[in-house]
């Protein structure tokens, strides 16, 4: 299930195994509160914690152990654990005959961000796979709506998918955001200018803004957003390497005979961004597209191997871009 059903799942009763995996720490956090405020009472008493890189072969009889303790003076003990990935054997020896004789007064919180290999836990009997990978911008949008309206602060759609592609859809940061705009407000509309003045656009959005001034040819803002990322952040070998596989992503979409849906797997990106891509990529063209891709691959070069500073090669690569001929 997604994150956004969890709350209606947990009105519904408490399943045996929750699975919190996904690559949004708010999400996890918020998932394993609202199971502990749920189900969890006395929880000096009845809730215990494990790392799951201290519990190896048998050592994971130790939440064996924990799961099976009866509760005190409550109907659930809680046991949680953080980045848990057992390997096959791990899961065959020790949790398959756990899982499959579940005690009832029993919960169990799997936390994990899904960095590792392991067993497929989601996929296991009496397992709730709990979906709290990042979110898309409407649904963050949508939850920066709510909130706010929550709050007594009006705001339009506009404003917050704003606030949501800001914070590229990350749900720690646009918490903390809203929560930051309701204190500045305490009440009223929210508007646009009050977003830009105070919610910090995350780097890598800057660097999403910069890229497509490429494409509509507009060298004043693209001078704009480039001394705002360097001022802040001091680092043109960071905006080259986005540069670089920004061109290099719409080469690959421009020349490429797969489906979008193939390439949006390939790319790690949205099929409506492969999409999007294509249309920049049509404006840009094959041409100056294969000479900003070697061009700037070449500075970077330089630059590592110690021909040209990171400054120089900014400018070498900007002057490609916007007055390079081909």
């Amino acid at each position: 299930m997604k994150f956004t059903e969890l709350k209606n799942s947990i009105a519904e009763g408490a399943k045996s195994v929750y699975l919190l995996e996904g690559d949004d720490a708010y999400f996890r956090r918020k998932g394993e509160e609202m199971l502990k405020a749920a189900f969890l009472q006395f929880p000096e008493l009845n809730f215990s914690s494990f790392e799951g890189e201290t519990l190896k072969g048998g050592g994971v009889n130790a939440l064996v152990s924990a799961v099976k303790n009866y509760p005190f003076m409550s109907e659930k003990r809680l046991v949680k654990v953080t980045e848990f990935y057992p390997s096959e054997s791990e899961f065959e020896n020790y949790l398959k005959p756990l899982f499959e004789d579940f005690p009832q007064s029993a919960i169990l919180i799997i936390i994990n961000a899904g960095a590792k290999k392991g067993v497929d836990l989601k996929r296991k009997h009496a397992v709730t796979y709990v979906d709290c990978n990042r979110s898309d911008n409407e649904t963050v949008a949508r939850w920066a709506y709510i909130t706010l309206k929550r709050a007594g602060v009006t705001a339009s759609t506009a404003v917050c998918e704003s606030i949501a592609a800001y914070c590229l859809a990350d749900m720690s940061r646009v918490s903390v955001e809203v929560e930051k705009l309701i204190a500045f407000k305490s009440g009223g509309t929210l508007t646009q200018a009050d977003v830009d003045d105070l919610v910090f656009k995350d780097a890598d959005y800057k660097l999403y803004e910069l890229t497509n001034t490429v494409a509509r040819r507009d060298f004043n803002k693209f001078c704009l957003i480039l001394s705002e990322l360097t001022g802040k952040n001091g680092d043109e070998i960071y905006i080259l390497n986005g540069l670089f596989n920004y061109f290099k992503n719409l080469l690959t979409v421009l020349t490429s005979r797969d489906s979008d849906a193939s390439l949006a797997a390939t790319l790690k990106m949205k099929e409506y961004g492969v999409k999007k891509s294509r249309e920049q990529a049509e404006i840009i063209g094959e041409k100056k597209l294969s000479l900003y891709v070697r061009g700037i691959y070449s500075v970077i070069s330089e630059v590592k191997s110690g021909q040209t500073t990171p400054q120089n090669a900014l400018q070498t690569a900007q002057n490609l871009i916007f007055f390079g001929s081909v």
